[in-house]
């Protein structure tokens, strides 16, 4: 039974709860220096965490579940329309290497935290599984290792808290991470340079936000073009998606080749960013002279950031399963080590590290919105190519490891 003040199907108080935080957050980013350094995202998701914490807001809603569903996939073609496309594959080759490493950051992770904790918690083995899965792939992979495995229904709800909470963390601290002196000096941080850049060439008084953000012109045409386009992109996407899908042979009984080629034409984000770079090499000069996409998808990315924060329930982590938060939190805190350590070796960048290692532990979207958030929009495109890849290999992963671990169990 849920307690909140208002209840999961209050579907309009929620939407608007959602809605008007989300603007909140970006009229304080651009309005105050204090906020501009916290970042509207920051506050947008610290916000939705309070409210889900104290009551307010239910922890679970088909409000939210829309989001994901729904909001998200519109915002990434809109998100898309003016990057710059001969950038995409020369960042998203550049960043596959740095994001692989990351991955194996989340195997050590995992491995370091299960033989610490395996006589602490139950069950270790498959939730080994199913975090290392999710920590280089997605939501998509938790699931399907849960399943898998078979794991007892409390100890995933359990772990799906810990996980929420550990991420809502995790992203306030990425998001963070640029502004930090200490990390400055240490790495090459170029996309940020450039932001600041143009915060400087703009009004002195104004935030870096809404230096970036400066008043543009737009029409009613380009609202319904950038709307309608993006809609249709999604359709077209997930309609052949679906029908890869269900057409290429996948699971346990077929080959791994087979399962490899339903996981890359059978994903919906993998063929919606497929489908719009095609459509913005086709059809450059159209999409060149729609005005208002990224302020569009833009907004729609903070509802995002809000519902990020929701899950994120302090109250059950500390009645029902806080060494799993432990658990978690170490497979993180090592990833994050090797993917700088890594990253510093080969010589990336310090946003090419936070983006993989984001899109390794909340997946690409996650890291798309971490992207655009900061302004690092030659960025988009290529984390959200390179983040798709941990789909592809987090099932593997986290097979392998939940097999090995239960030879120690």
């Amino acid at each position: 039974m849920d307690n909140s003040l208002i209840k999961p199907d209050d579907y309009i108080t929620l939407w608007g709860i959602i809605v008007v935080w989300a603007a909140a957050s970006i009229y304080l980013e651009q309005r105050f220096q204090w906020a501009a350094k916290v970042s509207g995202a920051i506050l947008a998701l610290v916000g939705a965490i309070i409210l889900s914490n104290t009551g307010v807001i239910p922890v679970e809603s088909p409000v939210y579940d829309a989001i994901w569903e729904f909001i998200i996939p519109l915002a990434i073609p809109l998100l898309l329309f003016h990057v710059n496309f001969k950038k995409i594959f020369k960042e998203s080759g550049r960043m596959l290497f740095i994001f692989l490493i990351s991955s194996i950051g989340t195997v050590a992770g995992t491995m370091i935290s299960f033989f610490l904790l395996k006589d602490k918690i139950p069950f270790l083995d498959k939730i080994g599984a199913m975090m290392s899965a999710s920590y280089v792939g997605g939501g998509v992979n938790f699931a399907a290792m849960a399943a898998k495995f078979e794991a007892p229904g409390e100890m995933v709800s359990a772990t799906v808290v810990a996980d929420n909470l550990m991420m809502a963390l995790y992203f306030v601290i990425l998001m963070l991470i640029p502004s930090l002196t200490f990390f400055r000096k240490r790495f090459t941080h170029p996309h940020v340079l450039e932001v600041e850049q143009q915060n400087t060439n703009g009004e002195g008084n104004s935030t870096l936000a809404e230096s970036f953000w400066r008043r543009n012109e737009i029409s009613l045409k380009d609202i319904a073009l950038s709307v309608g386009t993006a809609f249709l992109l999604v359709i077209v996407s997930f309609k052949i998606a679906g029908f890869l899908g269900e057409l290429i042979p996948s699971g346990e009984d077929v080959s791994f080749a087979l399962n490899l080629v339903n996981a890359l034409f059978g994903d919906n984000y993998l063929v919606l960013t497929t489908i719009t770079f095609t459509a913005l090499a086709l059809f450059p000069k159209y999409f060149a002279s729609i005005n208002g996409s990224q302020e569009l998808g833009t907004f729609l990315i903070y509802l995002f950031f809000v519902v990020i924060g929701i899950p994120a329930s302090i109250p059950l982590i500390v009645e029902n399963a806080p060494l799993l938060l432990v658990f978690v939190a170490i497979i993180v805190f090592v990833n994050m080590l090797v993917s700088l350590v890594g990253g510093k070796l080969f010589k990336y960048n310090l946003e090419e590290i936070l983006l993989v290692s984001n899109a390794n532990i909340g997946g690409p979207t996650t890291a798309a919105a971490m992207a655009i958030a900061k302004g690092w929009k030659n960025l988009i495109g290529p984390i959200l190519v390179v983040g798709t890849l941990g789909y592809i290999i987090g099932n593997y992963i986290g097979t392998t490891l939940g097999l090995w671990f239960s030879t120690f169990m």
